[in-house]
């Protein structure tokens, strides 16, 4: 099978239907559109969803989900991330160019996830309690 020789299956494609030629061409009188209202008129408009005034499919349906504008801006760091970091002191500019945190973000705090063996020092990086103690532990510190 070549992509050049695919076509859609047999019947898939139905030919385009001349609406408004006749009785004898089956779309003839009022050409599919039924009788009178607004949708048979010329120019008949109406808005997209708009059910004749009943409440709309998705107005009826229940608002779902919420997505913050605040998460671009933050970032989480994992312990082991941070021995990626050649920098002797790790601050937010430095995980920028390490390629940890994406460009945009203007806060970023160490979560416990992974394992740190080298002593760093975070400046302006928050940390959780349990990442506090990794850092601690392994010789490093965090300040303000």
């Amino acid at each position: 099978m070549r992509l050049n020789t695919l076509k859609p299956a047999p019947g898939a494609r139905r030919p385009r239907l001349r609406v408004g030629r006749g009785a004898s061409a089956g779309q003839g009188k009022t050409c599919g559109r039924g009788v009178k209202g607004q949708r048979a008129r010329k120019g008949g408009y109406h808005k997209v969803g708009f059910e004749g005034g009943q409440m709309p499919l998705q107005r009826r349906l229940p608002k779902v989900g919420f997505r913050s504008a605040m998460k671009a801006t933050r970032a989480e760091v994992r312990l082991n991330e941070l021995a990626q970091v050649d920098a002797p002191v790790i601050d937010l500019q430095a995980l920028k160019a390490a390629g940890i945190v994406a460009a945009q973000t203007e806060r970023a705090k160490v979560i416990l996830s992974g394992k740190i063996d080298k002593a760093v020092i975070l400046k302006g990086i928050a940390a959780t309690k349990g990442a506090l103690a990794a850092i601690t532990a392994a010789g490093g510190r965090v300040e303000g």
